[in-house]
C-alpha cells in the first residue's frame, strides 16, 4: 500500500465509498458480500466517536488487509474483528456462519482486545510503557498459534492511528505510546516495513510534536535541496548501469527520505542534528536477478566512494524475518547516500513481510510460526525485565552467525559468545566455558560479527555469572542467566538466615536449623535482606524459648536487641559490637550489590553474594551479621550542552558542576563542532530530583540542549 493510499483510506468518510475502496483492493465474492451484510447488520446504529457509522471502521481495516494479502479468511476476519466484543453475535454463531478458520482468526483478535482492556492501565500512570509490554507480551502468547491475527491486528491498529484526531488528547497519547512499543515492532519483526514506517510516524506525530515539528520543517525548507540531490544521485547510477550492460528494463531507482521517527531516533542514539543523520537520503535499486545485485553493488563501490563500516549483506545471509537487500553507504558530490539493492521479490518481502508469502506464493497458510516468536517464551514474571528485553529483541538489526557443522544462528547486533552459546542450548549457555571464534581463542563476552564460525567448550557443572548479565543482549540468555543467579542467591540466602539468626543470639548453628525445621520458619526466608523480618524472627523465637524449658537456659534478653551501625554507605545490624567495615580484595561489592557480612574480631567483612571466599566461610558456619546498602536520594541524568570554543571553558565548566555537587562518571566531547561551539555529553548523579529546578541551575552558567533522567523507567 503506498502513501497515496493511506491518504484515501483516512479521508474515506462514508460507507459506500469505503465498500467501493474495498472491492478495489480483493474481488467481490459471496463469502466476502455475507461478511460484509453480517457486520453491516451487527454493527447497525453503531458510531464511532467521529460520529461516522462504525461500519466504516471494519471495512476500511479490511481494505488495508487486502491490500498486503489476497487470503480472503483474513479479509473477512477484518470485517468481522469486532462483532463478538462489541455486538450480540457469539463466536459460535461466527463457526456455524463463516467456519472454523476465519473464526478462530475472529476469536484470536477478540482474545487480544479482551487481554488489552484488563492489562492495561490508566494512561495518567508513569509506567504506561512497562505495562503496555505485559500486553505485549500476553498478546503475543494468545496470537502465537497463527500469525495471520498478528497481520490484521496490525491493520486495525493502523486505521485507529488514522483517525486519532476525534479522540481526546490523553487517549491520543495512551494509544500512540501503546502502538510505539507494542505494535510497530511486531510490523518490524513480521518484516511489514511500511506497515511498521507509517505507525512510527504516525505515534511520532501524537507523542512528539514539537519536535516532529521541526523535522517537518527542516525537510519542508530543504525539500527542493534534497530532491535535486536525490535526482542527480539516481541519474548518475541510471547512467553507470546503462554504460555496463544493463537494459532499460533490467533495474528501476526509487528514492526516498528517511522516515520522520527514524530520524528522530537516530538524532536522539548520536546526539547530532538532522543535518547530520547520515543516511538521511536513501536510494533503492530494483533488479530481477539475486547475481545483479551484486554485480550493481561493485559497480557502486567502484565509481563512489563507500563508507567500509556501513556495509550489510542480508542477501547471502538473510534476517529471521526473510528480509534480503544489500545495504551501503557512498559519497556523492559532498552529500551521503544510503543505497539498497535488491531483487523485486525480495522487495515484496521487505515491504510486506511474512505477509508476501501469501500474496505472491501459496495465497494463504494458517501454520506459519517464526522463531523469534518462539523466543520471547523464556521471559519470567517480572513486568519490568520483559520490557526491558524486547527492546533489545525487537529494535535490533540481525547479524548471523555459525556454528562448525555450518548450523546458522540469527542474534541482535552486538551480541556476544555467550548469547551464541544459548542459542545453541540453554545447557550450553550455563556451562559455556571457552570458546573459539574463527579458530582463535576468544572470551565469552567478545562481540560477535556476522559471518563468525563459534565454537563453544563446556564445562560440567552450571556456572553462575550475575554480574555478565548486562553484558548479554538476548532475552533467552538474560533470562536463563537472571534465574540461575536468583537460584544461587535464594541458596545463599537460606544458609545466611542461620547464620545470622545464630550469631545475634549466640547460639549454635544446629540448634537454630532445629528452630526452624520445628517451628516452619522456611529457611529461605527474607531474613538477610528484611531488617524487620529478622527482628520479628528474633521476638518469635523469645517467646517460643520462654515457654520451652529445653531452650529456657538460653534465653538472655538483653542478648538478642539489635543495634543499627552505619559505615561509609552501609547499615549492619547486630546484637554484638561492631566498629568497623572492611571490604574483603577477594570481591569488594560496589554499591548497590548482592552483600552479606561475617563478623570477625569486631569488625564486619563485606562480601559480594556470588563470592567464592564468602561461600567457603558461609559453609564453615562463621558468625555473620545483617548488612545492607543505605538508602541514599541518588538521582541518575545524561546531558548534552553546547559548549564555547576556548582554552579553559571545560574546567571552568566543570568546576561549577562540583559546586553543584554534581557527581560526573561520564563525560565526551561531540565531534561536531563550528569554530564558535561544541557539543559536550555528560552521565553524572545529583541528589537534586526536580530535574527541572536543576536545568535552571545549569542554564546560569551554559546552554543545556538535553537533559534527562536515566533511572527513569520511562526514559
Amino acid at each position: 500500500m503506498s502513501q497515496v493510499d493511506i491518504e484515501k483510506v483516512k479521508h474515506l468518510h462514508d460507507v459506500d465509498s469505503a465498500i467501493s475502496y474495498l472491492f478495489s483492493q480483493i474481488p467481490q465474492s459471496d463469502a466476502l458480500q455475507k461478511a460484509l451484510d453480517y457486520s453491516k447488520a451487527a454493527h447497525e446504529d453503531q458510531f464511532r466517536k467521529s460520529g461516522q457509522p462504525y461500519i466504516i471502521h471494519p471495512i476500511l481495516v479490511a481494505s488495508i488487509v487486502a491490500s498486503i494479502t489476497d487470503d480472503e479468511a483474513m479479509a473477512i476476519a477484518a470485517l468481522l474483528h469486532d462483532v463478538v466484543e462489541d455486538t450480540y453475535v457469539s463466536i459460535d454463531e461466527v463457526i456455524s456462519v463463516f467456519g472454523t478458520d476465519v473464526a478462530h482468526l475472529v476469536e484470536g483478535l477478540t482474545k487480544i482486545d479482551t487481554i488489552r482492556d484488563a492489562e492495561l492501565i490508566p494512561s495518567s500512570s508513569n509506567e504506561r510503557l512497562v505495562v503496555s509490554a505485559l500486553s505485549f507480551r500476553k498478546m503475543l502468547l494468545a496470537s502465537i498459534e497463527d500469525v495471520r491475527v498478528l497481520v490484521v491486528k496490525l491493520c486495525d491498529r493502523l486505521h485507529n492511528m488514522l483517525t486519532l484526531e476525534s479522540l481526546p488528547e490523553y487517549k491520543q497519547q495512551r494509544i500512540a505510546e501503546e502502538t510505539l512499543v507494542v505494535y510497530a515492532p511486531i510490523a518490524h519483526r513480521l518484516g511489514i516495513s511500511f506497515l511498521k514506517n507509517i505507525l512510527e510516524d504516525l505515534s511520532f506525530s501524537y507523542l512528539f510534536k514539537e519536535e516532529k515539528h521541526n523535522i517537518d520543517n527542516y525537510l519542508d525548507t530543504n525539500y527542493h535541496a534534497i530532491e535535486m540531490k536525490l535526482d542527480e544521485f539516481k541519474e548518475s547510477i541510471h547512467k553507470l548501469l546503462s554504460k555496463n550492460g544493463f537494459c532499460e528494463d533490467d533495474f528501476e531507482i526509487l528514492s526516498r527520505v528517511k522516515h520522520r521517527y527514524s530520524i528522530y531516533l537516530k538524532m536522539q542514539r548520536k546526539g547530532v542534528g538532522i543535518e547530520e543523520v547520515l543516511d538521511l537520503l536513501a536510494v533503492r535499486i530494483l533488479t530481477d536477478d539475486p547475481v545483479a545485485c551484486y554485480k550493481i553493488l561493485g559497480l557502486i563501490h567502484l565509481h563512489f566512494q563507500p563508507l567500509s563500516s556501513r556495509f550489510k549483506d542480508y542477501i547471502a545471509v538473510a534476517k529471521d524475518n526473510g528480509y534480503q537487500t544489500l545495504h551501503t553507504t557512498v559519497f556523492y558530490n559532498t552529500a551521503i547516500f544510503e543505497v539498497q539493492i535488491r531483487t523485486r521479490d525480495m522487495h515484496n518481502t521487505a515491504e510486506l513481510g511474512v505477509a508476501a508469502h501469501w500474496k505472491y506464493k501459496s495465497g494463504g497458510n494458517n501454520n506459519i510460526k517464526l522463531d523469534w516468536l518462539n523466543n520471547l517464551g523464556y521471559q519470567n514474571e517480572s513486568v519490568e525485565d520483559f520490557y526491558d528485553l524486547i527492546k533489545n529483541d525487537l529494535y535490533s538489526e540481525d547479524i548471523s552467525v555459525f556454528s562448525p557443522t555450518g548450523q546458522a544462528f540469527t542474534l541482535p547486533r552486538g551480541a556476544v559468545v555467550l548469547d551464541f552459546a544459548y542459542a545453541v542450548h540453554t545447557h550450553v549457555g550455563d556451562k559455556a566455558k571457552t570458546a573459539l571464534i574463527n579458530k582463535t581463542k576468544a572470551p565469552l563476552l567478545s562481540e560477535l560479527h556476522n559471518g563468525d564460525i563459534v565454537k563453544i567448550t563446556v564445562d560440567d557443572k552450571k556456572i553462575t555469572r550475575c554480574s555478565w548479565i548486562d553484558a548479554v543482549k538476548t532475552s533467552k540468555a538474560k533470562s536463563n542467566m537472571r534465574y540461575n543467579c536468583n537460584s544461587r542467591i535464594r541458596e545463599i540466602d537460606a544458609k545466611t538466615s542461620v547464620n545470622i539468626v545464630a550469631t545475634a543470639m549466640n547460639l549454635n548453628h544446629s540448634r537454630v536449623v532445629e528452630w526452624f525445621d520445628s517451628y516452619s520458619c522456611e529457611k529461605n526466608s527474607t531474613i538477610p535482606t528484611d531488617i524487620e523480618h529478622f527482628r520479628d524472627v528474633i521476638h518469635k523465637y523469645i517467646l517460643e524459648i520462654s515457654q520451652n524449658n529445653r531452650f529456657k537456659r538460653f534465653l538472655t534478653r538483653h542478648r538478642f536487641k539489635l543495634k543499627r551501625y552505619g559505615f561509609r554507605g552501609l547499615e549492619i545490624y547486630s546484637a554484638l559490637n561492631v566498629n568497623d567495615v572492611v571490604f574483603d580484595y577477594c570481591c569488594h561489592p560496589k554499591s548497590g550489590d548482592e552483600i552479606m557480612a561475617f563478623l570477625e574480631k569486631g569488625k564486619a567483612h563485606v562480601h559480594h553474594k556470588m563470592c567464592k571466599s564468602a561461600a567457603k566461610k558461609l559453609d564453615a558456619k562463621e558468625a555473620m551479621v545483617f548488612v545492607k546498602w543505605e538508602k541514599l536520594n541518588i538521582y541518575n541524568y545524561n546531558m548534552i550542552v553546547s559548549l564555547h570554543s576556548g582554552v579553559g571553558t571545560l574546567a571552568e565548566f566543570l568546576n561549577f558542576l562540583a559546586k553543584l555537587k554534581i557527581d560526573i562518571n561520564l563525560i565526551e566531547l561531540g565531534k561536531n563542532r563550528s569554530e564558535s561551539t561544541r557539543y559536550c555529553e555528560l552521565g553524572f548523579e545529583s541528589k537534586e530530583a526536580d530535574i527541572n529546578s536543576l536545568r535552571a541551575k545549569i542554564e546560569q552558567k551554559i546552554k543545556v540542549i538535553q537533559l534527562i533522567r536515566t533511572d527513569d523507567a520511562y526514559r
